[in-house]
Formats: C-alpha cells, structure tokens, sequence
C-alpha cells in the first residue's frame, strides 16, 4: 500500500458530524411521537398499598396510564438475570413496573403515555400512590449487619459469597515474617453520561414490526430481549443505537424497564412513544457502582516479597442484580495486577441494599481492586521503608514467565491467565517520565516554600477483549465506497475511525473511501456490545478478517480478468496492479462490477468492466457453487480467553496546609494495549479515563442519608471535575502485542481510570505522612484526618499485627 493506515495518528472521521451540532442523539429523533413519563417510588422501602390514576386522566392529551397490574404476557414478569452465576445464590430482580414492593427510591410505579413530556409529566404528578412504609438498609456496614433485611427471601442480605483460594494461605501467613492488616472502604459513586437512556419505538401495524432506537451499548441485547419479552419473533425486531452521549457502563444494561414499556406501549396504541430520562432520574434510577468495604492481611518477608495474601470484602450491589456478579468477580480475580503474591486466597460477598442498583461503571470492579492492592504494596514498603517502586518490582511477574496462569477463574469461567506485559520496562518508563528518582530534592524546594507535596504510584493489569465474539461486514461497492459494518455500538471511542483504518490498510483502499456503520441490528444481527474494552479487539480483528476475505475474492477476479496469477497482485488505493507492472491494472470498483454478473452500466465502473468481458470461461457458471455475487465478505472473531492490558500511573500532588485543598501538579501514565491502530486515539482514551478516575478519587459520591434518601441528586450537589481539576496528562506507550489475535491488539478504553484512586491516595498519604485508607477523599475529610492525626498520631505502615 502506498500509504499506511494502521498504526497511524489518524484524525477521527467523526468529530466535525458531531462539533458542528450535526449529531443526532436519542432526543432528537421522534418528533410527534407520544412521550412517556414514570411516577416513581420516593421511598426507599415499601409496600404498595394503593394507586389512584383518576385524577391523572383530567389532563387533556393523555393517551394511556399504566400500572404492574395492567402489563401483560411476559411483559408483567421479573426482568432477567443476565448473566448468572453458581456464586450467585439470590438473585432478584424488579418488574418492568413495581409489583407489590418498591426497594429503591427512583423505582418505575406508574407509566404516563401522553401527547407531549409536559403532559404526560402534569398527569404523573396528579397519581396518587399510598405506601406502607418498610424498615430501610442503607450501607454495606448496615447490609452486613442484617439486622433488617431488605428481600425477606435473602438471609443476611447477602446475595452472592464466593471464595476462591490458590495455595495454602493460612501456613504461609503464618511462616511469614511480617503480616500485615489494612481496612479500605471505597463509596459509591455513578457516571454521568452527556446524554441519559432513552428509548423511542415504532411500532408497523402492516408488517407487525417494531424498530427501536435506543441510547445503549448493546442494540442487540435490547433487541433480543424485548423480542422475548413481547412474545415477537426476532425477525420482526430492529434495534439502532444512534449518537449515544456516553455509556460508561449504565447503557450495557440491558433491558432496563423503560426498553420494555416503550415498545410494548407503542405496538398497544399504534402510535410512535418516546421516552427520555431526566437527569433526577437518571441520578436515582439508574445504576451506580464501586462501593465497597475491604480488609486485606499481607505475609511478607524481609525484603518485601508477598509470600501470602488473604483479602476479604462486602461489595454493595444496591436493591436487584440484574448484571449479576460481574463488579465483585472482576474486582477479585484483578486485584492481583502485575503481581505474584504468593498464596492468595480471595472472599466475598455481595449484599443488598435499599439503593440504586449497580452495574459495571468504567472500569467495572477494577478500580476498587487496584485499590486494595496497591495500597498493600505502600503499607508493606512503608512497614519496610523501602522504596515503593522497588517493593512493586521485587514482586513482578517476568516477561519470560508470560503467559502466567494465576490459578483462578475469570468472570467467564476461565482461567486467569496473562498473555503478554513487561511489567518492568513499564515501570522503567513510569520513573523516568515522573522524575522519581529525583522527587526527594522536588519535595525539600517545596517544603521550603511552605507548601507540601507528595508522590503516589499505582499498577495495574486489565482484562479487555472478552468474548464471547463480534463480526464484521465488508461490502464493496461499484462506485469504489466500501461499507463497514458491526454489531459493536458506539458512544465516542471512534470506531468509525479505527475500523476505517483497519479496514483500509487490509483491503488496500483510500481511508476516505471506507465508511462504518455500528449499533444496527438491520446491518449485523449478530453482535455483544461495547464494554470492557472489548471494541478494538474483537470488532478490529472482525472487521480484519473480513476484508481480508474480501481482498482474497477480489485478487482471484481480478486475476482471471487480467490473466495472471492472484499470487502476483498488489492492491494500493483502491487499484489492483501487477507487482512490478503498474500498467497493468483494474479498478477495485471494476472488480465490484464483476464480482456481480448483472453486469448492468449504472456507472463509469460498470463500462469499464465492458473491457474484461471475454475473460471468463464460457463452460463454467457465473457464479460458481462455493461463490456469492459482490463483493463482500463477514467474518467472526471469537476469542479463546481475554488479553491483559497493564499499564502504570503516577501523580505528583499539592495538599494545602492550611485548607487541605488538593491539587494535581502533574499525572503521568504508561500504558501497553498491545499494538495501537491509532495513538491519538488511545491517548484520547487514557486522558477521559483519567479525568473520570480524578473524579472518583476526589468528588463523585453518591450520598444517602439512613432512610435511602439520595441527598446530591443534582449537579448542584453531585461533584465532577471541571477542566480545571483536570491535570494535563503525560502519556509514554509499550507495545507488547498480544499473542491471541491476528492484530495483537490489547483493549484501553477503562485504563485511563482503573488506577487513579489508588494513584491519589498514595501521593496524599505521601505528602501527610499518614494512613488514607477511604475513597474519595474531599478537603473537609483531610482536614479531619490531620486533626485526629495530631491527636492520636497512627504511622503510615498500619502495622497491626506486624511481628
């Protein structure tokens, strides 16, 4: 190929669309339709004792009330479990709209069909919904207790206990020299997408269809799921992400209730519905994720070796588990990161609570794993006073030990296993690009300043690129435009860019020239979603295969046409050429022509294919028995376990000493995700990932009060990070390619923001010089750290237990 596309800093195709207001988000689509709206629970706990809609049908325009007890078929059942687990012993999930019971504040009562949102949302406000109030459990510490139980069926609030152990964790515990024991709390928090869910359904009464544009990151799974729900072959269902502002985690829910109620609302009355979620609701009805407490006891020897490593904790996973166990399991396998710890023995459980479900969240269990063991690795180098970068590298896993088998099962059920990583050189990187070796003169010019600094470091190792499978579609066209299609839904990763790029370098084309659809099930039936940095991986090596596909039936027509051997044929921007001969050559968009014995002059490609009329044999069909017509191809990528992304961070921060204010002065971050389609784009990815993990580490919370009240429900209470708390990101790349797919690609979408909690706390604890074992952390909640400091000094190293 003349010009490269793999690999290159590629502008993204699909900024100006969307910088010029030319995007076309779930609210914009719809106009005329009917509009739904939701009476929802304000308590937190209760039971329904009656529903009075009389009063709602005074307001002209309204179309249609519903309560539980209106829905029918599979419709009025519990929604599903996705994904099950043996660990998961009571699962729960809700009703499209409360039955009997309401277990969260924000839970859907009633649904209001009306002529306009200001309509359906005046007749919401006039239901009257009588409850009988229920004792509330709010807090993993209060769910643990299980002195009330939120599912009476539930014993102890738990839903899920899982243990999962490799080597004999208690003998080497004991044989250790030192021991240590670390309580850690992370609070909920929740993403805040640019644009909430939403749904809109029409339904066609001729053709009993239903096409269904939802904001998700899984248009098939929506798809799949409202077919069952509504008793309709799967045939008679489409479902179109459009522009999607944001996912993070709460748009792979799927289907959450509103996805059912719309479309069962619109095929009902035969009309266009549409719903759109409020930001209130978005605050209190969507899923939240993180909570957790933890405590972790560390054997270690004298040079700070992990010999064992027992961690227990109680995962918060709000009122249902709709995603079952995903966000615990992840947070138990993960939290190794690049290290070996000897024995290892991991204990969880996952309790109920009267709050907000929760669902994977960027980084989805991660963050809070990387927490635990991160701020191990600085309470063992702390108890040692040995330099935490050097403590981090005595207990690396080795280049030469890849792929290293951890001995535990992954959220699908498989092996634990790492595929490639030089976790050493990343850390070599990490120091020269912060100044690590040279931060101890950095600190004593500060101090003499009078201001206080301090350095934090964090590693980690991600799970990307999980299966079970994506595909890809790859058409050619006469006019010379190839179309790219996959089931992969997109909510600004630029996909549209990076398959470009992938497609044009394996089919030999102009990258102009390749366009790409995602997030249509009429395009690709057959897909998983958008999560997990699973993107570039699985639908890159899709997308790959099938141009590869492509390009191969090309060569062998283009062959016959210009009476050579496939073997001796080259395709550089769009013109297929005879290596050595590049006189003699044929248009990919003649080869188009061609590929279709229709043969009809629609355009200047189908006259030039006149020329190569006489080429083919007379005796043998048109198409042959193993050919199709065109030029296209589709092919599936299905992996046989996940890649491991790793990468390590480390952030220089000022804590002031008179207001305890907290400010990033620097943030740095090396990453490997294998081979890079596009740099740009990766460090794109790190950058969000970094601003959301600032966020979780110094704002974002969601604060309940004992009754299940969410008291920030507003952007006037709920903290994000402006661009003014954003520090400027310092990237630096490793490239270990992976070995499990063609592309050697690693995922990076939640790398950026796995670490960053872990990273902070460590630089705060090092600037203070005391213990911060809770997340987030907020000025106010570091001053009151100072003043129980200065009154009862605690070390850093929290030695209990330390011999």
């Amino acid at each position: 190929m003349s010009t490269r596309q793999f690999g290159e800093r590629v502008q993204r195709r699909e900024d100006p669309r969307l910088l010029t207001g030319n995007g076309r988000y779930l609210d914009d689509l719809g106009l005329g339709a009917l509009s739904a709206a939701f009476v929802r629970s304000p308590h937190a706990h209760a039971r329904i004792v009656d529903i009075d809609i009389d009063d709602a049908w005074e307001v002209d325009g309204v179309e249609a009330i519903y309560t539980w007890e209106d829905l029918t078929g599979r419709v009025a059942e519990p929604l599903p479990v996705l994904i099950p687990h043996p660990a998961l012993t009571h699962p729960r999930t809700g009703y499209c709209l409360a039955k009997d019971e309401v277990n969260h504040v924000g839970e859907a009562v009633v649904m209001v069909i009306a002529r306009d949102r200001y309509l359906a949302e005046d007749a919401a406000q006039r239901i009257r919904v009588t409850y009988e109030s229920l004792p509330v459990v709010v807090g993993v510490e209060a769910a643990r207790a299980a002195q009330t139980l939120v599912h009476d069926d539930a014993p102890g609030n738990i839903a899920a206990h899982l243990l999962q152990e490799v080597g004999d964790v208690t003998a080497a515990m004991e044989a250790a020299p030192n021991t240590l024991t670390i309580d850690l709390e992370i609070e909920r928090s929740a993403c805040m997408p640019m644009e909430g869910k939403g749904v809109f359904a029409r339904w066609d009464a001729d053709e009993g269809s239903l096409r269904i544009y939802s904001s998700t990151q899984t248009s098939t799974g929506v798809r799949a799921a409202v077919a069952a729900k509504l008793g309709m072959p799967l045939a008679k269902v489409e479902c179109i992400a459009p522009d999607v502002g944001g996912g993070f985690g709460v748009k792979i829910m799927h289907p959450w209730p509103e996805e059912v109620l719309v479309p069962w609302a619109a095929r009902l009355l035969g009309r266009d519905v549409k719903w759109t979620e409020d930001r209130r609701e978005h605050f209190i009805s969507s899923s939240h994720e993180r909570g957790q407490l933890q405590q972790v006891t560390v054997g270690f020897d004298d040079d700070g070796h992990l010999l064992a490593l027992d961690v227990q904790f109680w995962h918060d996973n709000g009122a249902y588990t709709p995603y079952g166990i995903i966000v615990p399991i992840i947070t138990a396998t993960q939290l190794l990161g690049p290290y070996k710890p000897g024995a290892y023995r991991v204990e969880f459980w996952s309790l109920f609570t009267n709050t907000v479900l929760v669902t994977p969240y960027r980084g989805a269990g991660r963050p809070q794993g990387c927490y635990a063991m991160e701020r191990t690795m600085d309470a063992v180098a702390a108890h040692l006073g040995i330099d935490r970068a050097e403590v981090r590298a005595r207990n690396f896993i080795q280049p030469e030990e890849m792929p290293y088998d951890h001995g535990l099962m992954f959220q699908d059920g498989r092996p634990l296993k790492y595929d490639s990583g030089d976790f050493p050189a990343s850390l070599a990187k990490l120091k020269a690009l912060v100044g690590w070796d040279d931060f101890a003169a950095y600190r004593e010019e500060a101090a003499a300043q009078g201001r206080r600094v301090g350095l934090g470091i964090g590693c980690y190792v991600e799970g990307t690129g999980v299966g079970p499978y994506e595909g890809g579609h790859v058409h050619v066209e006469t006019s010379g435009r190839v179309n790219v299609a996959t089931g992969l839904t997109t909510q600004g990763q630029g996909h549209q860019t990076v398959l470009a790029q992938i497609v044009a370098d394996e089919l030999g084309v102009r990258i102009e020239d390749v366009h790409v659809t995602t997030g249509d099930t009429r395009r690709m039936a057959y897909a998983v979603g958008t999560f997990a940095s699973r993107g570039a991986v699985m639908s890159g090596n899709a997308v790959a295969l099938a141009a590869k596909a492509v390009r191969a039936k090309a060569l062998r027509i283009a062959a016959d046409a210009l009476e050579v051997s496939a073997d001796d044929l080259q395709i550089e921007d769009g013109v297929i050429s005879v290596k050595g001969a590049p006189g003699t050559s044929i248009a990919l968009s003649t080869v188009a022509v061609l590929s279709n014995p229709l043969r009809y002059a629609f355009d200047e490609s189908s006259k030039a294919a006149t020329q190569f009329a006489g080429t083919f044999d007379p005796d043998k069909p048109p198409v042959a028995d193993d050919e199709e017509p065109g030029l296209e191809g589709q092919d599936f990528y299905s992996p046989t376990q996940a890649t491991f992304a790793n990468g390590m961070h480390a952030a220089i921060v000022e804590t002031d000493p008179v207001t305890a204010e907290i400010r990033i002065l620097r943030y740095c971050v090396i990453h490997d995700c294998g081979v890079m389609i596009n740099p740009m784009i990766v460090e794109g990815q790190v950058h969000g990932g970094v601003a959301q993990g600032v966020g979780g580490a110094l704002y974002e919370r969601m604060a309940y009060d004992e009754s299940g009240q969410l008291l920030n429900a507003s952007f006037m209470d709920f903290l994000m990070p402006y661009a003014s708390e954003v520090p400027h990101v310092e990237t630096d790349h490793l490239e270990t390619p992976s070995p499990l797919n063609p592309l050697g690609l690693k995922g990076a979408g939640e790398a950026g923001t796995i670490p960053v909690t872990a990273v902070i706390a460590s630089a705060i604890e090092d600037a203070e010089g005391f213990p911060v074992r809770s997340m987030p952390i907020s000025p106010s909640e570091l001053w009151e750290l100072r003043r129980m400091h200065a009154q009862s000094p605690v070390p850093v190293p929290a030695q209990e237990g330390s011999r």
